[in-house]
């Protein structure tokens, strides 16, 4: 492996490949087979170092990379280049409502009554202009070569698009959340952000500051119900809404920099590591209010021992 390994990740949904996905220093991004134990193939495009890598929770085959360029790409390993890059001017107000049972039934109503019409106006429409239709095979040839080769082109190897940063800074950690709809980041900038997979916007859902690492990759967390968001803020873990970017809880309790956090959702619990060489567990019922207490009675014991 050339030069140190910032991040690891291996599917949860993978049932067609057994491949750990190794974000390093270098630019490349290198997907190691574990039946074989050698690099199946590399992954180009970052500018820098490959800070933070997440397999998507709604398919085996796309991989979410974020480098110290600041980029986040999008991947299918079964193509050659990324297909899209994130960038944080393009922007969506809030998230995307629920899909409801009765309004995809209407939509395929209308989608079935939609096509019948179309194909019915485009018999039409053949009929009455079947000589146009020849004198102009010509163009509408061309614009479907042209068509074509813009599909064929992906959009990271745009030199526009391939300029576009997510953050003024190294990208440290990627989250995608279980349904597979939304990417959370983090970077050296002091930024969490929340993205929309399917449009690849930026949702300016405003999580409060925190001190984050700057030059340190960092693993973030999240729970459904609750829906929040744990990310490791210095010594500290802060717990966010997920949807209203306020801090609910803060967890205290190691002696260094926090580096990872794991929510195990069976149990409810979250698990914490740091540079302390220390794994925590956290089991409901504590919040930050109660930290907060506890801090204060050592600080007052503290005080009057002295005295």
């Amino acid at each position: 492996m050339p030069g140190k390994v910032y991040r690891t990740a291996m599917s949860s949904l993978a049932m067609s490949h057994t491949l750990i996905a190794a974000g390093t220093e270098d630019v490349q991004v290198r997907l190691c087979d574990i039946a074989s134990g050698a690099f199946s193939h590399t992954l180009s495009g970052h500018r820098d170092g490959v800070m933070s890598v997440e397999w998507s929770t709604s398919s085996e085959w796309v991989l979410y990379t974020g480098g110290c360029d600041g980029a986040i790409r999008f991947w299918d390993i079964r193509r050659a280049g990324c297909f899209r890059v994130l960038d944080q001017l393009v922007t969506q107000l809030g998230i995307r409502p629920p899909i409801l049972k009765h309004t995809a039934v209407n939509s395929k109503v209308s989608a079935e009554k939609s096509s019948s019409g179309g194909k019915h106006r485009l018999k039409t429409l053949h009929s009455k202009h079947t000589g146009s239709h020849n004198t102009k095979g010509s163009s509408s040839a061309k614009a479907s070569v042209e068509k074509s080769r813009q599909k064929r082109l992906h959009p990271g190897m745009l030199s526009t698009l391939d300029r576009a940063t997510a953050h003024y800074g190294v990208v440290t950690g990627l989250k995608a959340t279980n349904d597979g709809m939304y990417l959370l980041s983090a970077g050296s900038d002091s930024r969490i952000r929340l993205w929309d997979t399917q449009s690849g916007c930026n949702t300016l859902l405003n999580f409060e500051t925190g001190r984050l690492h700057t030059s340190k990759a960092i693993q973030l967390a999240t729970s459904d119900d609750p829906a929040l968001v744990f990310v490791p803020c210095m010594k500290t873990v802060k717990a966010f809404g997920m949807w209203s970017g306020r801090t609910t809880l803060m967890f205290r309790g190691h002696y260094e920099s926090v580096n990872t956090c794991c929510f195990n959702s069976t149990d409810q619990e979250l698990y914490t590591s740091g540079a302390d060489r220390q794994i925590l567990v956290w089991s409901p019922g504590g919040s930050m209010e109660d930290e907060m207490v506890q801090d204060e009675e050592v600080a007052e014991d503290k005080d009057n021992w002295s005295d």
